[in-house]
């Protein structure tokens, strides 16, 4: 993969992201953030889908060194889990936080404190899990971290569920997107994750993000400092749809995409009563599903041993 200095990256100025989140903030009015478009009006204190109100609420935050090898570097990723999600996935493997969980309500002045902690202790970089319903407070907090001499990549860490005019909003201010293309078949992503329109939203909103940042690049040291690397994981029974994901990816990433081909899928939450999901991933499953990646063309990227899929990745595949 090739390299680059990330020295050289260039730091928004504070008042960029005051500007985007004061813009957002008035979409709070009747909230339209996400692809649901619940138009409650967070600004009095009603909550939609998400369940979030004007703080960000933070479940745990720290250095994670399970996310794929250019995030995770040898130092950690500097990973903020926050509560609510945009999906409803009967098979969410963080569902005590996305669907159960609760989180430490923070202010803007709260959450610059947690982006630089992580960066005294020595994070590749500050990685927003699920970030859109606290992007107000999220970028709030970046101005005033970015003032008192934050210098990391922002890693926007999503399930690709997005609009893309959102996505927009956030052009020049997001360093490294890292999003989950789920399905192919927007039944499918209706039936498991209760998301309409899955696949359009997606589509758009990964167009954009790569418009805004193109391929995965890294520095000397083999972490990411900006780009694009999109998560897929491979589901029982073909449900996710693979081949066609890899198909429009390519078309979406070009030749220089970057993929994280997960095989780590498990039965939890609600799956063990959801017909398709009940089950692991079997091994002729991924190895089809590793199969497609090649045969869409796309040659940079990592894959799991199923004998170790609880996020140890294995970097790398060549044709």
């Amino acid at each position: 993969m090739a390299g680059m200095n990330s020295e050289a990256n260039h730091i928004p100025e504070p008042r960029r992201y005051r500007k985007a989140a004061a813009r957002l903030k008035r979409w709070l009015k009747a909230c339209v953030l996400c692809p649901r478009g619940c138009r409650v009006n967070r600004l009095q204190g009603q909550r939609g889908h998400c369940r979030v109100g004007l703080a960000a609420p933070v479940n745990i935050a720290q250095l994670h060194h399970g996310e794929e090898p250019p995030i995770s570097g040898r130092r950690g990723s500097g990973t903020i889990f926050f509560a609510g999600c945009t999906l409803a996935c009967r098979f969410c493997q963080n569902f005590t936080i996305s669907q159960e969980g609760w989180g430490r309500e923070m202010d803007a002045d709260d959450l610059a404190a947690v982006y630089l902690e992580l960066q005294l202790a020595g994070a590749h970089n500050i990685n927003l899990v699920t970030p859109t319903p606290h992007l107000v407070v999220i970028l709030e907090a970046l101005a005033i971290a970015r003032e008192h001499g934050l210098t990391l990549p922002v890693v926007y860490n999503t399930s690709g569920y997005e609009r893309a005019a959102t996505i927009r909003r956030l052009a020049g201010l997001i360093d490294i997107y890292m999003p989950d293309f789920k399905y192919a078949d927007n039944a499918a992503a209706a039936r498991l994750s209760d998301a309409p329109n899955y696949v359009e939203h997606c589509t758009a909103a990964h167009a954009e993000m790569f418009a805004q940042v193109g391929p995965l690049q890294l520095d000397s040291d083999e972490v990411a400092v900006r780009g694009v690397l999109v998560r897929h994981l491979v589901l029982p029974h073909g449900l996710s749809g693979t081949p066609e994901v890899l198909q429009t990816l390519r078309r979406l990433g070009g030749p220089d995409l970057c993929v994280s081909l997960m095989a780590q899928y498990t039965p939890m939450y609600k799956a063990e009563s959801t017909p398709g999901i009940e089950r692991r991933l079997l091994a002729h499953e991924y190895q089809e599903a590793q199969e497609a990646l090649l045969k869409a063309g796309i040659t940079r990227g990592y894959v799991q041993s199923l004998a170790a899929a609880g996020g140890e990745y294995v970097p790398g595949f060549k044709l």
